[in-house]
């Protein structure tokens, strides 16, 4: 199932709470900041098909 851009967007920000709370070891410092990059291509990627649609919509007016 595809997640909302919302979602993905909620997820990034428990990974910053995370990183930030100063309880985070380095390795797990990695991680994170692993799965924060992968949501933020997913994020990207949500962007991008929005904008193909709005110029879609744009040209059929």
């Amino acid at each position: 199932m595809t997640k909302k851009y919302e979602e993905l967007i909620g997820e990034l920000k428990e990974i910053v709470r995370k990183m930030e709370d100063g309880n985070t070891s380095l390795d797990e410092m990695i991680t994170l900041y692993e799965q924060g990059m992968i949501l933020v291509r997913q994020c990207e990627d949500r962007l991008a098909e929005a904008e193909v649609k709005i110029t879609e919509l744009g040209r059929e007016s």
